[in-house]
């Protein structure tokens, strides 16, 4: 998004998961799930911030859990991008009686409107300028 501004949610990645590229960028992998969360926020959604700490702090705290970032817009647009391992991990978030409280919680409480869109990765690469050019010796 041209304009926007990245908010990073993620935390170093568990000993089991080497999907770091090194400049800190999550490589991403064939067979992982991906969640597109776009949504605007009602102005009275004061609790917000508070809530969506709390399920950022359970969303790492899950099994397969890689990663997840929100972008805002300049229109004030949000998206944001949650990746699992595999999809009996990301399905295992969905199912979180916490998580689905929080979801209750949006549509009562903090959204204007929202969408959803997952899928799975078929194919991945990933390239690090300074990894080249340390490869290169410069």
């Amino acid at each position: 998004m041209r304009g926007a501004s990245a908010t990073s949610l993620e935390t170093p990645q568990p000993a089991w998961d080497r999907t770091t590229v090194d400049n800190g960028l999550v490589k991403p992998q064939p067979g992982q799930v991906v969640t597109v969360f776009r949504n605007r926020l009602r102005p009275d959604a004061d609790a917000y911030a508070e809530h969506s700490a709390r399920m950022s702090a359970l969303a790492r705290a899950m099994p397969g859990y890689v990663e997840h970032k929100t972008f805002t817009a300049e229109d004030g647009e949000r998206v944001t991008l949650v990746t699992f391992a595999d999809r009996p991990s990301h399905d295992a978030w969905g199912r979180h009686p916490e998580h689905r409280e929080a979801q209750r919680a949006g549509v009562r409480d903090y959204y204007q409107e929202y969408s959803i869109s997952v899928g799975e990765t078929d194919r991945a690469s990933a390239w690090s300028r300074d990894r080249r050019e340390r490869d290169a010796g410069g």
